[in-house]
């Protein structure tokens, strides 16, 4: 595949129905997991013009900062704190559409309004998390976290 994304949908469902096969055929032929995360925070930011997309991987006691597209973010996150910290210590995703009314939100970014973070599990332990922010409040909804959690079971079967 080449390194160009043909998106020609409108609405978030559209564009997302047309991403997730286009990254998988990227991914697909490349078995270094940070490049094809690089690619797949690339390719979200680019399509669904997020603020701020990335990845934390589980290393140890933390999650440590992973490829990501936007402003600089936090290194590293403990296990319970945070947006991040909480769905891999609880192993589900969360949908926050305040992240300024979400107890204990760490504000790596005043930009950030609210967010979406995701885990990726490997033999039922949570290996890394997908973590969207936008600059909107409430901009995130089920439309998102179905394509999103689709793209997480894509990047499982790389783990």
């Amino acid at each position: 595949m080449a390194e160009q994304l043909i998106i020609t949908g409108t609405s978030k469902g559209e564009k997302y129905k047309e991403l997730l096969p286009q990254l998988e055929a990227l991914i697909g032929g490349e078995s270094d997991l940070i490049a094809n995360l690089a690619n797949i925070s690339a390719a979200l930011r680019e399509t669904m013009n997020f603020f701020w997309v990335g990845f934390y991987l589980v290393k140890g006691d933390e999650l440590v900062l992973g490829p990501f597209q936007g402003p600089i973010a936090c290194t590293r996150i403990r296990k319970g704190k945070g947006v991040c910290g909480t769905v891999w210590q609880e192993k589900k995703a969360r949908i926050v559409p305040d992240v300024n009314e979400f107890p204990g939100h760490i504000a790596c970014s005043t930009g950030s309004k609210s967010e979406i973070v995701l885990p990726a599990l490997k033999n039922n332990e949570v290996a890394m998390v997908l973590d969207v922010d936008s600059d909107q409040l409430n901009d995130f909804d089920e439309v998102d976290a179905q394509y999103l959690e689709q793209l997480m079971r894509i990047i499982e079967r790389s783990l």
